[in-house]
């Protein structure tokens, strides 16, 4: 029977859920939810200088937003600094590690003489092989033994295979001088305690794979499969950042993106699955897998993100829908909704989330519906309402007092209505829509009115005439 697969997200509390780690955070979250296995959150804070509980929260709020639940309760690397230090110990009492007493400047001088000598400047200490009977009482850093000769091949499910001459691997330092224990360390600890079984993380952690690869053959332990995904770019092809826009993941919640949208387009950022492009959950977990992951860097894509975003507000239930503008009001800082505008908008939902990219461009349409009386017309829409539109407005109110409130009947009298004034629809359109809605852009008149209903029409329309 093979092992289940555990996967892991590992951000560093320094600021916000970074877009990035989120691609990373949902790439691990649906190789274990389409597995049946289990996905963990580690929190990285052994940078106690930077990492803020603030931080850490605004991790949490992120992936709760994009709803990647996780397994267990989230783990503190900080927390378990003495289960690092404790494999260290071992190391060193196996003779696998050794205690360094070399200083900083000693470190200096050895790297300086190398670079006029033209020879590699990875440290190599004088300590390795001392007897432990000529050590000074001087602080010393723990050292692992890196292997001298041969090769470190890091099996990549997404690199492919990637060789290191062991020449390259130094003496990686794993506990400092004060007995704190490194990030490497930390980490190929953490992971092996809590079975991860498959690594998945930015390419730009790759060349950390063959260091923390010593740890695990030291230990004995099985190392995971990696599979390193390449970072994202802006558009212009050069690494993501603030001048390309957005890099957090509640700041495109705080705009109005919804999750799913979010979700689907974070996934076919650098993974594909044929040439599908709108996908929901269900097949994101049944399709993902990481072959499926390309070498390249993924372009940031402004436009695609809005258009999975419209798919996906077009598909979902109109309740939901509902339930996740509520939430962006109270994350945007916005009035929440009353609950006679929640039902307009229920009742409005089907006309006016179609095309609808974002919720601020969704509650736009709605406007019509989320508007109290007196209904006040923008510059645009008082200039469809002059003298003679108006006297058309008085004029069409008593046909409506009776029509049967159906959309065909309702067509049917105002086209009636609009050859009888010798005019086109079209030129009454804009004066009912400034009526209705007070602008001069709106759902179809037809569907304002049908949302709306007969009495509240009437007294739009009566309202404008006056």
């Amino acid at each position: 029977m093979s092992q289940p697969v555990v996967t892991r997200f590992a951000p560093s509390p320094t600021g916000f859920l970074h877009i990035g780690g989120a691609r990373t955070a949902l790439f691990n979250w649906l190789y274990a939810r389409g597995r049946g296995g289990k996905f963990l959150l580690r929190i990285e804070d052994t940078d106690r200088a930077r990492s803020t509980p603030e931080a850490t929260q605004a991790i949490l709020d992120g992936m709760a937003w994009l709803g990647l639940d996780h397994d267990g309760e989230v783990i503190s690397q900080f927390d378990r600094a003495d289960r690092h230090a404790e494999v260290a110990h071992q190391l060193l009492a196996e003779g696998k590690a050794y205690k360094c007493f070399a200083t900083q400047d000693e470190i200096a001088a050895f790297r300086e003489a190398a670079r006029a000598e033209g020879r590699s400047t990875l440290y190599q200490s004088p300590w390795r092989d001392a007897d432990p009977s000529t050590h000074p009482d001087l602080p010393y850093v723990v050292r692992i033994k890196a292997p001298r000769d041969g090769e470190t091949v890091i099996r990549d499910e997404v690199q492919g295979d990637v060789t290191i001459n062991n020449r390259q691997l130094d003496d990686m330092v794993l506990l400092r001088g004060d007995g704190t224990p490194v990030y490497m360390l930390a980490v190929v600890v953490d992971d092996h305690d809590m079975a991860v079984t498959h690594v998945i993380r930015g390419d730009d952690h790759l060349n950390n794979a063959a260091r923390q690869m010593m740890i695990y053959t030291a230990m004995g332990w099985t190392v995971p499969t990696w599979a390193h995904i390449p970072l994202i770019h802006g558009p212009d092809g050069k690494k993501l950042s603030k001048r390309h826009g957005a890099l957090g993941a509640q700041e495109y919640q705080v705009m109005g993106y919804p999750a799913a949208g979010m979700r689907n387009y974070l996934a076919r950022l650098g993974w594909s699955h044929g040439d599908d492009e709108f996908f929901d959950d269900a097949q994101a977990k049944e399709w993902f897998d990481l072959s499926g992951i390309g070498k390249n860097p993924a372009r940031f894509d402004l436009k695609k993100l809005e258009n999975l975003c419209g798919q996906h507000m077009a598909q979902m239930d109109d309740a939901a829908l509902q339930q996740e503008i509520s939430t962006f009001l109270t994350a945007a800082g916005r009035p929440a909704l009353k609950q006679s505008q929640v039902e307009g908008l229920l009742a409005a939902m089907p006309f006016v989330k179609e095309r609808s990219k974002t919720f601020p461009e969704l509650l736009d349409k709605a406007h019509f519906i989320l508007a109290e009386r007196p209904i006040a017309p923008d510059d645009k829409a008082s200039k469809a309402l002059d003298t003679v539109s108006r006297g058309m407005l008085s004029q069409l109110t008593p046909h409506l007092q009776t029509v049967t409130w159906d959309r065909n009947s309702l067509e049917a009298v105002l086209n009636d209505f609009a050859t009888d004034q010798d005019t086109k629809f079209g030129k009454l359109a804009g004066p009912l829509r400034a009526a209705l809605a007070g602008r001069a852009v709106t759902p179809s008149v037809f569907d304002m009115m049908l949302v709306l209903g007969r009495q509240e029409t009437l007294a739009r329309l009566t309202d404008a005439a006056a």
